[in-house]
């Protein structure tokens, strides 16, 4: 394992309960700017055997970016469960929200 990925399932597992961080937010802090695709792929992969809170991961408009219905909803309803009002179109106040190590 990279140690981006070492220090960007890190950086995931340390979000609190009651807030969210960005893609883009998660790959700056694990050394790469430009690497927040990289963080889709490693919630993709990573999230059951690493107990992530992927849930807790939203694109930089503070949007779920999942594309599929069943799991918007899943992630919305796993973010109203900690406090996070959720708009009906998926959307988090980020100002409000945001997590910021």
């Amino acid at each position: 394992m990279t140690p981006f990925t070492l220090r960007a399932i890190e950086i995931i597992k340390g979000i609190p309960k009651g807030s969210v961080m960005t893609y883009g937010q998660i790959a700056a802090l694990a050394g790469n700017h430009r690497g927040a695709r990289q963080v889709v792929r490693i919630l993709h992969s990573s999230s059951k055997a690493y107990a992530l809170p992927w849930f807790r991961v939203v694109n930089a408009r503070g949007e779920i970016a999942l594309k599929d219905d069943i799991a918007r909803s899943e992630q919305a309803s796993y973010l109203r469960d900690e406090g996070i009002e959720v708009s009906d179109t998926g959307k988090i106040d980020l100002e409000r929200y945001l997590y910021i190590p």
